[in-house]
């Protein structure tokens, strides 16, 4: 079972937005960009963890929740791990107000163009142009969507 999960919340106004929350400086990764992420807790599924760490780092629920067919990886050398995180996306409603916890400082919305500008981390650019050539070639496939 992961230990981890990554949840990429996007709108659709015309072409897709991704929501990118900034870490708090008094949190692990500090002032950085990034998605949606956490841990998995011992009693859930890990999309169960993905939909509640949506929750609680934002206070949204999506219209669309699917499995991204593809895996967040990378080494940690503090603890010599290497992370395959499983990735969702999350479709919210284009007027939804984000209601960011303690672990974030900031908001905003980017297309995937701006992705290269604002995250550092390789995988988190990869995913989110993967999941923007999902959208944008509407393929994706039902076996990926997640019953609410």
């Amino acid at each position: 079972m992961p230990s981890l999960v990554d949840v990429y919340p996007y709108r659709l106004n015309g072409s897709p937005e991704f929501l990118i929350l900034k870490r708090a400086v008094d949190k692990q990764y500090a002032n950085q960009w990034r998605m949606v992420g956490g841990k998995v807790a011992s009693c859930e599924a890990a999309w169960q963890s993905g939909l509640r760490e949506l929750r609680e780092e934002t206070g949204l629920f999506p219209q669309t929740f699917w499995t991204v067919p593809s895996v967040n990886q990378f080494y940690e050398a503090a603890n010599d791990t290497i992370h395959h995180i499983p990735v969702f996306a999350a479709e919210v409603a284009s007027d939804a107000a984000i209601n960011l916890n303690e672990e974030h400082s900031e908001f905003k919305w980017i297309e995937s163009a701006e992705v290269n500008t604002l995250i550092h981390w390789p995988e988190q650019q990869r995913l989110i142009t993967l999941i923007n050539k999902i959208l944008t070639s509407q393929q994706i496939v039902d076996d990926w969507k997640i019953s609410l």
